[in-house]
């Protein structure tokens, strides 16, 4: 595992998006998995704006959840995506795999999970990203595995509903077998919000199991946490 602390929300933006660049000039293809969220928001706005010698034609973007909403509603991760990111460059529309957050939850998740199997290469007889991105909430929940819903992380499917716990909004989401088989898995968190479970998770204190994203452990041994100063604060 390694930690990556910014003083800003803005220069962990610029740092992931120059560590990303990087990854997408280093290898042929690149199947990744994308985050909602505020920090991703502002990693899209940066690339879009500086990151002009990306080849995305080598790019696959796919999403590690997403809500049970029209791609038009203002709460879907794909709609971000569009206005702060794909809008912005030049992607072919057969690299775009969204989730049809419109379509029932059941069906659409096993769906996805076909696009999974179909779309990505194997290793370990699964599906593997060459990279997640995923944020975690002041809960301690990742992807949109929440804690009153631990146990869907060890779901033998790739893709599961999963239940906001106080808006009762449902989400599609890949499961702790996509996310830990990934050659890369990238956290990005920033916010003082954060930072009690930030310290939780990384020192394993008591209780830290409880939390989904303290589950995150990707058999490639590559996990990153980017994170502000704010985030990290009780590492530090």
């Amino acid at each position: 595992m390694k930690t990556n602390v910014d003083p800003s929300k803005a220069e962990v933006a610029k740092r992931f998006s120059e560590y990303l660049e990087e990854q997408i000039k280093n290898n042929p293809i690149m199947h990744i998995a994308l985050s909602g969220g505020s920090t991703p928001k502002g990693v899209f706005d940066y690339m879009s704006e500086n990151s002009k010698g990306i080849d995305w034609s080598k790019v696959h973007l796919y999403w590690g959840d997403e809500r049970c909403v029209a791609p038009t509603d203002e709460e879907s991760n794909y709609k971000m995506t569009v206005d702060h990111l794909l809008s912005k460059i030049d992607i072919p529309e057969e690299n775009i795999h969204r989730v049809l957050g419109e379509a029932d939850p059941q069906a659409e998740a096993v769906r996805y999970g076909e696009v999974l199997e179909v779309q990505l290469p194997k290793e370990n007889n699964l599906p593997q990203f060459d990279l997640v991105i995923l944020g975690m909430g002041d809960d301690g929940h990742t992807a949109s595995i929440f804690p009153h819903e631990i146990e869907l992380w060890d779901s033998k499917e790739n893709c599961e509903v999963a239940i906001h716990p106080d808006s009762g909004q449902r989400r599609i989401t890949i499961t702790g077998k996509i996310i830990n088989n990934a050659k890369t898995v990238a956290f990005l968190v920033t916010g003082e919000g954060k930072a009690e479970k930030v310290k939780t998770i990384i020192g394993k204190e008591n209780g830290y199991e409880q939390y989904p994203a303290s589950l995150v452990a990707p058999t490639s041994k590559n996990l990153i946490w980017f994170m502000d100063e704010d985030a990290a604060a009780g590492i530090a």
